[in-house]
């Protein structure tokens, strides 16, 4: 197992070679889910006492389980949030895998650790963050977001005097779900504030639930923000909303997983101003930043505060807690971690910065020609002009079982993956472009198929 041979190395020809061409296939099958009793069937027991073989177990995983799971960078794959990791980020997360790194410590990992630094350096300048500002790479927004309300809590518990009988958050209930599970984790409130009929939080609506809580108020220590709504891409007004959170000891928390990566784009930077007040800021490139799973940004305006919530302290970690040293590891909810971050700081380091502009502008360019193309045609309705990249509408006359339908055949057809979801109550679809490769022609295709 841990000797490289002729045998392994005719292996690894066989794997680097399915996987060039994976990377090559343009565009990839859409493929799609298969029951557990055909997979019994066609694949069988694979962990047995003697092994099956390398060459066995890759057949299988390209004939059947690969088939068996949807392509997220199939440039209609418009469901959920998405995923178009760049041909530099999928092949050097071979390299990644390769090397054999951890990147919890400088000790361990400097020159990792160094480059997704880099990353995280012009993520936080997209935001306007200050250049001490730093954090981590964590797995998704939700342990992002969890990490960063963990040291929101931690650093109001050390500016005050005393400790509330409950802590509480302040949110909305168009906030992500991780909000929510964050809080239940943590055992602390969410108190909603009302949003408007964009579904945004405003900063009117923030000051009047403050004035409503009164004495209330006590342990209320975050104020959760959204940059780009899940379902609908709205952001709320992060500059007034920025101002209420300084001015009532309040840290000022900005969930930007998905819509985010618009920082880098100038037709919409303008939408997230106030972001620079942000205390803490979630950003994932393995959404709308052309990385491959999993890769979020967890970023702190003062690491050294949420440093002191999560450092983690033992015996064997004091070698390390007792350098003067960037440790990925004290910055999230996490010890052990992979350098996750390399990926994405390898596309950016290949391609530059503007071509990622260029493919946010080109993504968001395609949603506008979307919700264009809505409007001309009868038997649908956009709801809401798109903020960022997602375009939301509704097929006239259709019940819920309806969309059911429609989005059950275009996947097994192999056309798209779009799902219906819910708004206001009312079922919907809605697209979410975060592919380049994504065309309006692909969209149109969509469209027509509903009529």
């Amino acid at each position: 197992m841990h000797r490289y041979d002729e045998n392994t190395d005719h292996l690894a020809r066989s794997v680097f070679e399915y996987a060039l061409e994976r990377v090559r296939m343009d565009p990839p099958s859409l493929d799609g889910p298969k029951s557990a009793a055909y997979l019994r069937e066609v694949v069988g027991e694979t962990i047995t006492p003697a092994g099956i073989g390398g060459h066995e177990a890759l057949r299988l995983f390209v004939e059947h389980l690969a088939p068996a799971c949807i392509s997220v960078d199939h440039p209609r794959f418009l469901a959920f949030i998405p995923s178009a990791p760049s041909e530099a980020s999928v092949l050097f997360d071979l390299v990644v895998a390769a090397s054999s790194l951890y990147g919890g410590s400088w000790l361990e990992s400097a020159g990792a650790v160094y480059a997704e630094n880099e990353a995280l350096s012009w993520l936080a300048g997209l935001a306007g963050l200050p250049e001490t500002a730093g954090g981590a790479f964590v797995s998704g927004g939700t342990a992002g977001n969890l990490s960063a309300l963990v040291a929101a809590r931690a650093a109001a518990a050390e500016r005050r005097e005393h400790r509330p009988k409950r802590w509480a958050l302040l949110a909305t209930g168009r906030s992500h779900s991780s909000i929510q599970a964050a809080a239940d984790v943590m055992d602390v409130d969410v108190v909603l504030v009302e949003p408007d009929r964009h579904g945004r939080m405003t900063g009117s609506a923030l000051g009047k639930k403050l004035d409503e809580l009164g004495d209330q108020r006590e342990g209320l220590f975050a104020v959760v923000t959204t940059a780009g709504t899940t379902n609908l891409g709205v952001i709320d007004d992060l500059e007034t909303i920025g101002y209420l959170a300084k001015t009532n000891d309040l840290w000022m928390h900005v969930d930007g997983a998905y819509g985010g990566a618009a920082l880098a784009a100038p037709s919409r930077r303008h939408l997230f101003n106030g972001v620079e007040h942000a205390d803490s800021i979630v950003l994932d490139p393995h959404k709308w930043l052309f990385a491959p799973f999993d890769c979020a940004a967890l970023i702190y305006r003062e690491p050294e505060v949420a440093r002191r919530a999560h450092t983690q302290h033992a015996g064997y970690l004091d070698p390390i807690n007792d350098r003067d040293e960037w440790n990925p590891s004290d910055y999230a909810h996490h010890l052990s971690r992979r350098a996750r971050g390399l990926p994405f700081w390898y596309s950016l380091a290949t391609y530059g910065t503007d071509a990622y502009r260029d493919a946010i502008e080109k993504t968001l360019h395609v949603a506008d020609e979307a919700a264009r193309a809505i409007t001309d045609r009868p038997y649908v309705e956009l709801l809401e002009e798109p903020t960022l990249s997602i375009v939301a509408f509704r097929r006239l006359g259709w019940e819920p079982s309806d969309y059911q339908a429609w989005s059950h055949r275009m996947l097994e057809e192999g056309i798209a993956f779009v799902l219906p979801s819910v708004f206001e109550g009312e079922t919907m679809l809605r697209i979410a472009i975060v592919n380049p490769a994504t065309t309006i022609d692909d969209i149109e295709l969509i469209l027509d198929a509903l009529a």
